[in-house]
């Protein structure tokens, strides 16, 4: 299976004390707050950051800070919970007052693909940061007031409350949808931060996908793991209301038996939509499918996985399965159409038969695959791109960052000196790529440059 994509991350140092963190809240928040009932123009972040101010009575901390940790180097700023959060409060409606009251606990029953499907509403729509401000669904738009909206609770929470909507669990527990809660009772509204838990970018389980409510609006991002600083003082938890099984754990439709073959009650996870599928995607969704297709008997095209990023191998099991069913033609093209979800989804169907060869790869795959690979020169290695070096590479580094559209800083050349318009036409481009901090320093590493000439 193809190889998932790492984001370039140096992490870069943070002093995480409380009084270090408040600063840093002073020196960064908005000058205006949201109006009543309105999204606030203001910063946000895209991994659930959320705070609290006291512990729930006899629950024992989920994550303790030191008083005063030593500073940690390579954390990339941008990346740290520098937002405050609000404290537990009811869902406000369009006027900016209370909907309803969030006095009891209650845990609404829900599915890991619908909390994926919500928390990347708020994505989609770039949903500012604020601790004050509501979005029109009703959910504060901080960290916990993102996980609230994600896992549907009747209620703002916060991370001194959100523990009593879930379970603890462990690292190799967590599923999409799940949360990594970090509380700090030394400094609760400003030290504290939650995310939502996306599923893991590789078999190694040192990065993950991370739903998150942060500066300057909601984001998905390639996380290492548990997180970016206090990474030891992050807690697993699952939702108490997830209806989940163990083959359909990332859409929580639980299987009336354990183990391969398992059948899925009712319809199944609900079909997604044909854009999840296909070259380019990368999603639980894709995760789940090659699960599904593994279960019916194509565990042979995968080589690792499966993963949240399509692949040869995905497109190759869906049309081996389509080609059991006696399909041909466009019904059998490898992309899961809501006939084929259906069968994979409820373990209806015919399977794919034993030791069957699967369909050969697809040609116009292997020829872009192979014309990338003659295009894209071998990485040179970081020293070539530094302050005072000189090389033909920095030449050719220049001309594909202008004929990809980032040649708007350079006065003249680009030429064989490394410079500030170089550093900086790399930046752009790091950052057109979603990059931010560290792993956007103008300094171009294996993944940026393998991005750009392919």
């Amino acid at each position: 299976m193809e190889t998932p994509v790492f984001e370039e991350v140096d992490p870069a140092s943070d002093c995480d004390c409380p009084g270090c963190v408040h600063q840093r809240w002073l020196t960064a928040r908005p000058r205006s707050a949201g109006f009543a009932g309105r999204p606030a123009a203001q910063r946000a972040v895209v991994v659930a950051t959320a705070a609290s101010a006291a512990l729930g009575a006899g629950h024992v901390a989920p994550a303790l800070a030191a008083p005063h940790a030593p500073g940690r180097p390579g954390v990339p700023v941008e990346d740290e919970p520098q937002t405050p959060q609000g404290h537990k409060a009811p869902l406000h409606g369009p006027g900016g007052k209370p909907a309803l009251p969030a006095d009891t606990v209650k845990t609404p029953a829900t599915t890991r693909a619908e909390i994926i499907r919500r928390a990347q509403t708020w994505v989609t729509a770039q949903v500012p940061y604020s601790m004050s401000a509501f979005w029109p669904d009703g959910y504060r738009q901080d960290c916990s007031g993102y996980v609230s909206m994600a896992w549907g609770l009747p209620g703002n929470e916060w991370t001194g409350s959100l523990h009593q909507f879930a379970t603890r669990i462990t690292k190799a527990e967590l599923q999409p949808g799940d949360m990594l809660l970090f509380h700090n009772p030394d400094n609760p509204e400003n030290g504290s931060h939650v995310i939502l838990f996306g599923g893991w970018t590789d078999s190694t389980r040192t990065y993950y996908v991370a739903y998150e409510q942060t500066r300057p609006h909601t984001r998905r991002l390639a996380t290492p793991y548990a997180y970016w600083s206090n990474s030891d003082r992050y807690v697993p938890y699952r939702y108490k209301g997830l209806t989940a099984g163990t083959a359909a754990q990332e859409t929580g439709k639980a299987p009336v038996s354990v183990g391969a073959g398992a059948q899925y009650e009712g319809s199944g996870p609900a079909y997604p939509g044909h854009g999840y599928f296909g070259p380019g995607a990368s999603n639980p969704f894709v995760t789940l499918l090659g699960q599904l297709l593994v279960e019916r008997g194509a565990d042979h095209f995968y080589a690792s996985g499966p993963g949240p990023r399509w692949s040869e191998a995905d497109r190759r099991a869906t049309q081996a399965f389509q080609l059991a069913q006696g399909w041909s033609g466009a019904n059998a093209d490898g992309v899961p159409g809501p006939s084929t979800w259906r069968l994979l989804a409820t373990g209806t169907g015919r399977d794919i038969p034993l030791g069957a060869p699967g369909p050969p790869a697809s040609s116009a795959a292997h020829a872009g695959s192979a014309s990338a690979a003659a295009r894209a020169p071998a990485y040179p290695g970081r020293g070539v791109f530094r302050p005072g070096a000189v090389g033909a590479h920095v030449t050719q580094l220049g001309r594909q960052l202008v004929k990809k559209g980032f040649g708007r800083f350079y006065a003249k050349g680009p030429g064989p000196r490394w410079g500030e318009a170089d550093r900086r036409a790399v930046e752009a481009f790091q950052r057109a790529q979603g990059w931010r901090g560290g792993a956007a320093d103008g300094y171009p590493g294996p993944e940026t440059w393998r991005r750009l000439f392919s």
